[in-house]
C-alpha cells in the first residue's frame, strides 16, 4: 500500500499562515514578559547602597501630633535605616532623643513639648543608587518590552498576506473552470 504525501488542507487557504503568525506573536510576546521581568530583578540586584548623612527636613507642626512627620529623604529609593542625628527647635536648642521617637521614616513627639516651631531634624539614611549597569539595563528592559507595539504591524501584514493568497486562489479557480474562455468568435 502506497502512502500519497501530498496537501490535504482544501478549503483552509491561508489559515495555517495565519495561525502560525499568532502562535510567532504569542510566543514572541511570552518571550518579551519573561525578559523584561528577569530585567527588572537584575536592575533590582545592581543598585548600589549608598549612605546619606546630614540631610536637612524643616518640620511642620504634625511632630506634635499622633501621625507624626515623615521625613522626606532627596533619594528616595529603596531608603531606609533612618536615624536622626539632630533635632532643633526654633532657638536653635538641640531636642534630645527622649523628646521624640522615630519609627522607620516617621517621627513623633514623645512627650508634651508645646511652642515648638520652625523644628530642623537632621538625619541619615541609605538608599539605593543608581550606576551604569542599572542604567544599561534599564534601557535594555525598556527596548525589550516595547516590541509588543510591533504586533499591530504584523497582524495587519499577516492578514495581506492572507488575503493576497485568497486572491490568487480565486483567480486561479476562476481559470480553470473554464468561466474566463476566449470570446473571439
Amino acid at each position: 500500500m502506497r502512502n500519497k504525501l501530498y496537501n490535504k488542507d482544501e478549503g483552509v487557504a491561508g489559515l495555517t499562515i495565519l495561525l502560525s503568525l499568532v502562535t510567532m506573536l504569542f510566543v514572541i510576546g511570552l518571550l518579551a514578559m519573561i525578559f523584561s521581568l528577569m530585567g527588572g530583578e537584575m536592575i533590582d540586584a545592581t543598585y548600589t547602597s549608598t549612605a546619606v548623612t546630614g540631610e536637612n527636613n524643616t518640620v511642620n507642626t504634625t511632630l506634635f501630633t499622633t501621625t507624626g512627620y515623615t521625613l522626606t529623604p532627596a533619594n528616595t529609593q529603596g531608603a531606609g535605616g533612618y536615624a536622626v542625628t539632630t533635632l532643633y527647635n526654633n532657638t536653635n536648642e538641640v531636642l534630645t532623643s527622649g523628646n521624640y521617637t522615630l519609627t522607620g521614616a516617621v517621627l513623633t513627639n514623645a512627650t508634651a513639648l508645646a511652642g515648638l516651631t520652625d523644628v530642623v531634624v537632621t538625619f541619615s539614611y541609605t538608599y539605593d543608587a543608581e550606576n551604569t549597569a542599572t542604567g544599561v539595563m534599564n534601557d535594555t528592559t525598556a527596548g525589550i518590552s516595547s516590541v509588543s507595539d510591533w504586533f499591530p504591524i504584523f497582524i495587519v501584514i499577516g492578514a495581506m498576506v492572507v488575503l493576497i493568497l485568497l486572491t490568487v486562489i480565486i483567480i486561479s479557480a476562476i481559470r480553470g473552470s473554464g468561466l474566463m474562455g476566449d470570446q473571439s468568435a
